[in-house]
């Protein structure tokens, strides 16, 4: 497939997968951005051209990846004339409804991970989920999608948006707590890399188990000694305490009705 491919948006999603795609043969063509700034980073990082004048993207591309904000995308573009090329958001929570109006070719191509700029990845082990508005644009993505991925399905929006769902409480939730542990220990000026052992611990015995059973802690029982203590230790402290007695409560829920 020889496909140019045009991106706009060059933050951290479109950064990982325009070099992916450029990696596996394919041509970028363009990088817009709304800033010259984030355009002119990635388009040098790929060596393609770039542009942060909406009136000046390429109207000769194939295929049109739309790596923005959600709130971003009905504005960026309704300025834009796409010539019913197909044009693919990557968004886990958008419908494939949402380019109806600017192409009769759209689909999705939404990879299941956290992305940092400055952090590598590697594709291959990123599950990739597409959607389309016909069978042969659903052709061109699953050509696109398994030379970046090996584990690569087609889910509709509505099972799209529960993916979405569950990776924020898997990944920006659990991050979230990190955080929050660091501040609980930066007040006794105890370091956060004590914590990283059982941080990998956590994460590695959820490859081999199930969630649930992987569960540990006062919460699961309901140890209202030790929770009542630690609770009296986060009074005051950001709403620590109802952050963790809510969690505590539905931890002890969940496991009740399991039983």
């Amino acid at each position: 497939m020889n496909s140019e491919i045009c991106f706009i948006g060059a933050g951290n999603l479109a950064t990982h997968l325009s070099k992916s795609l450029s990696e596996s043969g394919f041509k970028i063509s363009q990088i817009y951005s709304r800033t010259d700034k984030s355009a002119k980073r990635l388009g040098d990082l790929l060596k393609t051209k770039y542009t942060s004048d909406i009136n000046r993207i390429d109207k000769d591309a194939d295929i049109y990846f739309i790596a923005l904000k959600d709130s971003a995308v009905d504005e960026v573009l309704s300025q834009i004339n796409f010539n019913n090329k197909l044009i693919v958001h990557c968004s886990g929570s958008l419908p494939l409804s949402v380019l109806d109006n600017y192409s009769e070719n759209t689909g999705v191509l939404y990879p299941l991970q956290t992305f940092s700029k400055n952090r590598d990845v590697n594709f291959k082990t990123i599950p990739i989920f597409i959607e389309s508005n016909s069978v042969k644009n659903e052709n061109r993505l699953l050509e696109i999608a398994r030379k970046l991925s090996n584990s690569v399905s087609v889910l509709n929006s509505e099972k799209r948006k529960t993916l979405h769902i569950s990776a924020v409480f898997a990944c920006n939730f659990v991050n979230h707590l990190y955080s929050v542990s660091a501040e609980i220990l930066k007040k006794d000026d105890i370091p956060f890399y004590v914590l990283k052992p059982i941080i990998l611990e956590t994460a590695q015995k959820v490859q081999e188990l199930e969630p649930e059973k992987a569960q540990t802690g006062p919460a699961v029982r309901f140890d209202e000694t030790i929770i009542s203590s630690h609770l009296k230790v986060l009074k005051g402290e950001n709403n620590y305490a109802e952050l963790y007695n809510s969690i505590s409560k539905s931890i002890f829920e969940y496991h009740k009705k399991k039983k």
